[in-house]
């Protein structure tokens, strides 16, 4: 299994008028998460890119639990559970970094299918 944690402070631009994140944002979040892990394993998304390879978002699923705030610091964990072949999936919890709990105020599976950037064509197997 791969898996990273990484930080996120909640902007005031993340949220809606109730001071809570719209729901909206969190993809956001996990496309940070993503990035970062990326970086973390030793490549770039940007070099994926140019090497011809796409990631579009095929299914997103997410539960919300308790919601996150403005200023609150969110720890986000992502997951890679399986090798990844022509789909890879990415599994997602978030917390609040100061409260010492291990209760998430959500999770989410995030699926990406690889194509080619040019053709838009499903690759069959990454490896």
């Amino acid at each position: 299994m791969i898996e990273g944690d990484f930080d996120i402070r909640v902007r005031y631009s993340d949220t809606d008028q109730m001071g809570y994140v719209y729901y909206g944002r969190y993809a956001n979040f996990y496309e940070i998460a993503r990035v970062e892990l990326f970086r973390k394993l030793g490549f770039t998304y940007s070099q994926l890119e140019e090497e011809g390879i796409g990631m579009p978002v095929i299914q997103m699923e997410t539960k919300f639990i308790i919601p996150a705030k403005y200023d609150e610091i969110i720890k986000i964990n992502i997951q890679i559970k399986e090798i990844p072949s022509a789909k890879i999936l990415f599994h997602y919890r978030l917390y609040n970094k100061k409260k010492k709990s291990n209760k998430y105020r959500n999770y989410s599976t995030n699926i990406y299918r690889f194509t080619n950037k040019k053709s838009c064509k499903n690759t069959k197997k990454i490896t």
